[in-house]
This record gives structure tokens, sequence and C-alpha cells, in this order.
């Protein structure tokens, strides 16, 4: 099996990588040794998606899909159908809305009619709204113990978005943990050894549980966000501490925080003034100053400019290093800010090709400096590539693909000029950016069926064959 263009015998031991040599050079090392032999394959480290919310992830394949509905009336009559099909028990849920195009706006009397005395609930592609029935509207306002705010469109934005959505996620511990179980093998399936957990409800402890039970085909860096700062500081927990018990698979992650909204919701803070920006910037700087000096990595969300200038200016001011999650429009000026404060930049490439037209309408003028990958490459920033799973799907090969092409469906791509090479795709895709596989290095890999650093177009990413994943030497998957 190749790894740096050489065909390889690659022996592992007690989860590392013990030697690399000529292929046909090692012999097994005891009898009952697990030899896998392939032809023309390529092996290199497991990758790693830096953004998802793994428990929105793992629900959302159990919802209504309604990504491919370019109209409100069209997303209400799927629903609709849904609801005559029995689909719904007391609660209808759809998922993947992106109304940022539509001819017509959201109404909550299209979801009334939709399914009468059923609650209806679907949440928006990038999480941030949540469109509800009159039903749901009430129901939501009983379990969360206080009124909704939303007009006639039946939407609800941001904070109240986001604790329905959390909401929603109290399902019974072993329900969810079965579709996160099936969740982290389909992952694992399409090469992931790791991901960054930043699901909004702290979730060390139940991925403590989960990992005990079994679910053990990827490591998780399980976030923390505000309401929970207090707890982690009182447990200690460091960013990069690995929680006891969990075989290392389990280690506590970043300080996330949302600084603003999303473009697709129409909340990302502008330079222009519109959007909104979640924190005054002393209160932003005093929660991120106390997270880093409890030994917490910040990972601060910023969409629009002004929210990314505002986060910069936040780590400049509290003078450490971290991530941007999302980055989607800059200003000239910070691009390089980025590799001068040591900010990585966490973007979710996907997003650039599923809102390139929602971009168009709405940043017009403006579209060049967004999804700016390779300016901030260019720059020497540290891009990290992630899905924001559910947002897009969690597939490494989706995100690189995407940063590569800056193109899907057959069409022309998308500001071309900002499009990564395929190496720094793969680096911003792994731990530590590596590229290859070499002797001491724990065998988190994965087996595809080509090389993917060799130029292949975007089309051929997307559809890449995985033939095996491991994690410490053990595979998570295998199709040999």
């Amino acid at each position: 099996m190749g790894t740096s263009g050489a065909p390889a015998d690659v022996r592992i031991v007690d989860g590392r990588v013990t030697a690399i040599a000529p292929t046909g050079t090692l012999d097994p090392t005891s009898p009952d040794a697990d030899v896998v032999e392939t032809a023309g394959a390529w092996l290199g480290p497991g990758l790693v998606d830096h953004h998802t919310h793994f428990d929105q992830w793992a629900l959302v394949r159990r919802r209504v899909d309604v990504t491919g509905c370019d109209s409100a009336e069209a997303t209400a009559d799927l629903l609709a159908r849904a609801a005559r099909a029995d689909v719904a028990d007391r609660l209808l849920v759809g998922h993947g809305y992106r109304d940022g195009t539509w001819p017509r706006p959201a109404r909550r009397e299209l979801l009334d009619q939709a399914a009468p005395g059923l609650p209806v609930v679907v949440i928006s592609a990038d999480l941030h709204a949540v469109w509800c029935n009159a039903l749901a509207l009430a129901h939501f306002g009983v379990v969360l113990g206080r009124p909704l705010e939303t007009g006639e469109d039946g939407v609800v934005r941001e904070q109240d978005a986001f604790d329905v959505t959390g909401a929603l996620s109290q399902v019974p511990d072993a329900v969810l943990d079965a579709a996160v179980a099936d969740a982290a093998e389909a992952a694992a399936a399409r090469g992931v050894t790791g991901v960054v957990d930043l699901e909004m409800r702290f979730g060390l402890d139940r991925w403590r549980r989960r990992i005990h039970a079994g679910t053990d085909a990827i490591r998780v860096a399980s976030g923390v966000y505000p309401d929970d700062l207090d707890d982690v500081i009182a447990r200690g927990l460091r960013t990069g501490d690995v929680v006891a018990g969990t075989r290392g698979l389990l280690t506590m992650g970043p300080f996330k925080v949302i600084t603003d909204g999303s473009l697709g919701t129409r909340t990302a803070a502008m330079a222009s003034g519109e959007g909104v920006l979640a924190y005054p910037f002393e209160d932003l700087v005093a929660v991120v100053r106390r997270a880093v000096a409890a030994g917490l990595v910040p990972a601060i969300h910023a969409i629009g400019d002004r929210a990314n200038t505002n986060a910069l200016d936040v780590f400049e001011a509290v003078g450490t290093r971290g991530t941007i999650e999302h980055a989607q429009l800059l200003v000239d000026s910070d691009v390089e800010r980025f590799a001068r404060l040591g900010v990585a930049a966490s973007v979710q490439p996907e997003h650039a090709m599923d809102d390139r037209d929602i971009a168009d309408r709405h940043w017009a003028g403006h579209t060049d400096r967004a999804f700016a990958f390779a300016s901030l490459s260019r720059a020497g920033a540290r891009v990290l590539l992630g899905s924001d799973a559910p947002v897009a799907p969690l597939d490494p090969w989706v995100s690189m693909a995407a940063a590569v092409g800056r193109d899907r469906d057959g069409r022309e791509p998308w500001h071309p000029e900002e499009r990564l090479s395929a190496l720094t795709a793969w680096t911003g895709s792994t731990v530590g950016g590596r590229t290859s596989v070499a002797v001491g290095d724990v065998a988190d890999l994965v087996l595809v069926e080509s090389d993917p650093l060799a130029d292949a177009p975007s089309s051929a990413l997307r559809s890449m064959r995985v033939l095996a994943t491991a994690v410490a030497g053990r595979f998570t998957h295998r199709e040999l």
C-alpha cells in the first residue's frame, strides 16, 4: 500500500506504527497477526471533522429532509405528505430549509394547514432559525416556560431557535445513544477517526457513557459553551485533557462562544450595520479571558465581516490563540490578522456550495471576500476543515472537494480564485496537518482506493472509496 508514493508494508503493534518497509520485506510478527493485503491503495492519517454538532447530526438522520424544497409552499407540501404517511407521532420535525432565495417568505399558516392538529417544526439548514406552526409555538412556549417571539411567519431565530432545537434533542438516552452510535459508524465509513463536537448542551458525560457502552468508532473532543463554563472550571478540565476511563477516545474540547447569527438567516453581523452581535465587546472579552485562564482554548463563531473583526479584536485583547469558526466574510485587512495573531480559520467549505446563491443575493458586491479559503492560506493562516454537521454532511471528502473545486452539481466554480490545493485541504482535515504515515505514529489511519493528493478533480474526492479506517490500529470500518 502506498504511503508517500512508494509501495510499502506497514506494521502496527499496540496501536502504533512500528515499522514501514518496502513491500514484501516485513513478515508478520506473530501467527495471529491480521495481515491486510492491498494493491494500489493509499494509506494516510485518519481524518478529522473540526466542527460538528453530533447529537443534532444523529437526530437529523431520522427527521424529514426538506433540503430539496425551493419554496415555503413546497416545504409545507412535503411535510403534509409526511404527516399523511404517519411519519410523525406527537410532533412532526423537518430539517434543512433554506429560505434565502425563496420567492415568498415562510408563513405560519402554511404549516398550520399542512398537518392540522399536529405541532410542526422545521429547522433551518444553518440551525439559526426554526419555522413553527401555531401548535408548535404553543408547545415549546410551555416547554421553555416563556412565549416565543415570532411574527406571522412563525419563525423563531437565534437563541430562541437554539432553545427549541435543544428541547427537541431531549429524547430518551437509549434513543439518542443508538442514533449517535449509528452516526459514528457512518463517519468511520468515510475515513473519520475524530471529531470536534460543539453540541450546545455539554456532552462530556454523555460521550463517556456512550464509550463505556461500546460506541468507540471515533475520537471525540467535546466542547463547552458559556452556560456550562462554571461546571468545566469546577472540574478542572482543560482543552486537550483526556477523560479518564475512555481509553483515550474522549478529550476536553474548546470553549465555544457564538457572537453573531448566520448568512442563511440574514443575522450575520455586517460592517454595514445589519445583523446581530450576541455580546457587547467588553463582555465577550471577559468571558473569553475567564475561559483562557482556566486552560480552555477559545473557538469563536463569527460569520459576518463585522463579527470577524470583533472576534479578532477579542483574541488580540486577551492575548491568546484559538479558532474562529466559519470566518465566512472578511474585510481585506483582517485576512493577515489570522496568521499574525495565531488564530486558525475553522471553515466549512460545503457551506460555500450550499449558500453561493444566497450569498450572491444578500452579500451582493462582497462575495470576493466570502469563504476566502485561499486568501487565508496564502496569508499564512492555518485553515481547518469541517462540516458543521448537520448543516452539511459529516463527510471530510465532501469538505475537501468543495475546498479544492468550489464547484458542485455541474455548475461553474464559484470564485475559483479561492480554491485550496489538495494538499492544503488534506492538512486541514488531519490532526496537526499530517500528510503521511511515519514510524511512531498513533495508528489512526484511513485506507482509500487512490491517492487524494494527486490533484484529483473534486468529483473524484466526493466519491472517494474508503477501504478501511482504524483508530489506534483497531478497525472501525473495513471492506477488505
